[in-house]
């Protein structure tokens, strides 16, 4: 088999200058001169007999069909490249490299700690990192290649990811300490169509809270709107109304050390699944695959609902 008359190099220029639509910006991201940039498009362009851009002075490039398809397939083999070179080191026994995973934010208490703990120990040379964000925006960061793989709800999920289940959890009511239901085994929404409710809108929490309550066909009174789920805690510790959460710390004491009380919603709610997806089509990373067999394995607090 001939080698390739390109080289890697070659493509990492033409990658970064598809990525900043310039030469002298592609030349700034890789430390290089705009001369170096500007010759090796032109030598790659000789070695593939075809034009990959149009090149035009104060205006960047724009690539051709031709540079498109290049685009898309050279980001696959500079990502083995850059695998085949983590790997090579260690005979493929140990790795090595980045691993970058969204987490919903609400989730991400609960399951981050776990899963960085047990993979370090695991994995000690894998740079682990983690990013939070909504479930709006996390799944399309993963879509778009800015995450490896990501942990969200079973809920508004956008097409074209795998996923594997991690654990299930279901909703309850949070109320404060001195609620007249507080001592209740358990809460109907119906009961607390009067009190006033603190919305934790935050997407898709703000989403299933709604559907439980037009389940049982019951306008909740909204009475505060929030996007952070420990101040949602600590206004219902203060009296301000009660929330619907999912997840569930393991002590009932609100940020500020003021007591909180957790019941169960009756009827039942259906249980919410805690996933860990990745893009479909992708290649996935070694560090990747070692996170998707490993993450459902773990065993992720959670905490039941209590006995009053």
């Amino acid at each position: 088999m001939a080698p390739p008359r390109y080289t890697l190099r070659q493509l990492a220029y033409f990658v970064a200058v598809a990525d900043t639509g310039s030469v002298s910006a592609a030349a700034t991201r890789l430390h290089v001169s705009p001369t170096a940039v500007s010759a090796a498009m032109t030598q790659l362009e000789k070695v593939l007999r075809t034009q990959l851009m149009v090149r035009r002075k104060a205006h960047g490039v724009s690539l051709t069909p031709a540079g498109t398809y290049l685009y898309s397939r050279a980001q696959g083999l500079l990502q083995e490249a850059e695998e085949l070179e983590l790997s090579v080191a260690s005979g493929g026994q140990v790795l090595r490299g980045p691993l970058v995973i969204g987490c919903y934010v609400t989730v991400a208490a609960t399951v981050v700690p776990p899963l960085m703990e047990g993979f370090a120990a695991e994995h000690p040379q894998v740079d682990l990192s983690f990013v939070t964000g909504t479930q709006d925006e996390i799944p399309l960061r993963l879509l778009d290649g800015e995450l490896d793989l990501a942990v969200v709800y079973d809920m508004d999920l956008p097409e074209g990811l795998h996923m594997r289940v991690l654990f299930e959890t279901a909703a309850y009511v949070l109320l404060p300490a001195g609620h007249r239901l507080a001592d209740a085994p358990e809460v109907a929404l119906a009961d607390l169509a009067a009190d006033p409710m603190i919305l934790l809108d935050a997407p898709p929490s703000s989403r299933h809270t709604m559907t439980l309550f037009d389940r049982d066909r019951v306008t909740p009174h909204v009475a505060h709107r929030t996007t952070d789920y420990e101040l949602t805690r600590s206004l219902v510790a203060r009296g301000f109304g009660y929330a619907i959460l999912v997840q569930r710390p393991a002590g009932d004491l609100s940020f500020e050390g003021l007591p909180v009380v957790a019941r169960p919603i009756v009827p039942a709610v259906p249980p919410v699944q805690v996933l860990i997806v990745w893009a479909q089509g992708t290649r996935l990373t070694d560090r990747a695959r070692a996170m998707i067999a490993y993450a459902p394995q773990v065993r992720f607090p959670r905490i039941e609902d209590p006995a009053p």
